[in-house]
């Protein structure tokens, strides 16, 4: 099977981040960075910029005054904020237009753009801002590793949606049980190529089996509970309640978090969703 862990690495490797991202990287690595030079980085790029600023002025931070410019956006976002903005729509733009097979591509992002607002929701009751947008992010790329998959080996991911349906088994011990591997496993290794924060690397690898001593356990953790209820959105609504009492306590733990929580929190979710999807890919 490690010939088809090689066909889909391989395929990852092909896949870059826009300029604009790699640009941006690579000036918030250097410690002397200045906040003119990350606006002018972000500034060079209108479709980002757009993006940015449509927002930073949505509901989803609801600032009581427009924000008319990207410098402006930094000094109230602070550079973490705006790095994670940055990538989701650069993540975003790169692979929506992809042309597979094997799946709706548009589906898809519907799904993870609901997990990613899940997230940042479900980050709301204990997790401060920065950590909350952080969380945004991990739910957006947490299914990337399926986009590499389906575009690598498209045959094999439909033997294993197939083996998924019949044996009514989660999609991820289909592929283990085929390749020895999962989606879950090859999003890590895409993040780590595009050295990404560990955070985001770990939760997307983790996210289908949290480990409760990881030093991500939280993140791990929000990410899993908003997967399964982005998976229950996606089969046309599902039964939210149901599949909630389904998740471990201990993971509920990790996550400082209840059901009854979660179940609060659908309204809001939905409503942001809608939100969300008009200022990222409208």
């Amino acid at each position: 099977m490690n010939s088809i862990w090689n066909q889909v690495t391989s395929a990852g490797r092909l896949i870059s981040l826009p300029e604009v991202y790699l640009r941006l990287k690579e000036i918030l690595d250097d410690p002397d960075y200045t906040l003119a030079e990350v606006a002018r980085v972000v500034s060079k790029d209108p479709a980002v910029t757009v993006r940015l600023l449509r927002i930073v002025n949505s509901s989803l931070y609801s600032f009581s005054t427009e924000i008319e410019t990207v410098g402006r956006a930094i000094t109230l976002l602070g550079t973490q904020q705006v790095h994670d903005l940055v990538l989701a729509t650069s993540v975003a733009r790169s692979f929506s237009e992809m042309n597979l097979e094997v799946m709706d591509v548009h589906r898809f992002w519907r799904r993870s753009l609901y997990c990613a607002v899940t997230c940042k929701i479900l980050g709301s009751a204990s997790a401060e801002l920065e950590r909350r947008e952080r969380l945004f992010v991990a739910g957006l790329l947490h299914d990337i590793g399926h986009l590499i998959m389906y575009q690598a080996i498209p045959e094999y991911s439909l033997e294993a949606m197939q083996l998924a349906k019949n044996d009514s088994i989660p999609i991820h011990l289909a592929e283990r049980k085929l390749f020895a591997f999962d989606y879950a496993g090859v999003g890590g290794f895409m993040l780590s190529q595009w050295r990404l924060p560990e955070v985001l690397c770990e939760a997307t690898k983790f996210h289908v089996e949290p480990n409760d001593t990881s030093p991500y356990a939280y993140e791990t953790a929000i990410v899993h509970i908003a997967s399964l209820l982005s998976l229950a959105f996606d089969d046309g609504g599902g039964d939210f309640e149901e599949d909630i009492r389904k998740i471990d306590p201990v993971i509920w733990k990790s996550a400082h978090l209840t059901a009854e929580q979660c179940l609060h929190f659908k309204e809001e979710t939905d409503k942001e969703f809608q939100e969300a999807l008009h200022v990222i890919f409208g």
